[in-house]
This record gives C-alpha cells, sequence and structure tokens, in this order.
C-alpha cells in the first residue's frame, strides 16, 4: 500500500510544503541551494549528524518547516478578531 494511503486510511494528517517554502523557512532565501540548506541546519541548529547526505538534510528541513508553519497558524488562532486582540492586549491599543 502506498505510504500516502496508508497515512489516510489511519487518519495521520498529511502536509506538503513546496521546496522554496523550505528552504525560505531553513535559510531565509527560497532559491537556496540544498547544500545551503544543510549548512544552515549544521550550524544554526547544531545537528552535526547530517553528513549522512542530502536526503537526511531534506526530512530534519521538512521537519523544521512544518514546525515553524504550525507554530504560525497556532499564533494566527490566539486572536479570533481585532476585537479581541485588544481586550486581550490593552496595554499596546490607545
Amino acid at each position: 500500500m502506498n505510504k500516502i494511503a496508508a497515512a489516510l486510511e489511519h487518519d495521520v494528517p498529511i502536509h506538503e510544503y513546496a521546496p522554496l517554502l523550505v528552504k525560505q523557512a531553513i535559510t531565509g532565501m527560497g532559491r537556496a541551494s540544498k547544500e545551503q540548506v544543510a549548512y544552515f541546519l549544521q550550524k544554526v541548529y547544531h545537528l552535526k549528524d547530517l553528513d549522512q547526505g542530502l536526503d537526511a538534510t531534506d526530512v530534519v528541513a521538512v521537519a523544521i518547516c512544518h514546525f515553524i508553519q504550525l507554530s504560525k497558524l497556532q499564533k494566527s488562532k490566539e486572536y479570533n478578531n481585532w476585537g479581541d486582540f485588544v481586550k486581550k492586549n490593552p496595554g499596546k491599543v490607545k
């Protein structure tokens, strides 16, 4: 059975990210090379064991991108509307 079909059958959420978004999330540049992504992961996240190849780097980069995207989604749900923001942050609005 196909991995995606198996995930769907077991209600495992599936997320898809464009390579440009993954590269942007990791390096800040959507047009970064795979080598640049690997370098950033090793230096910024102190992942020295990624010397196994660029496939391992891709997996880690997508996982970090997913974490970043979920964090953004959760932050966007903190407020339902402008009034909700004002209510929760009275000192920020004059």
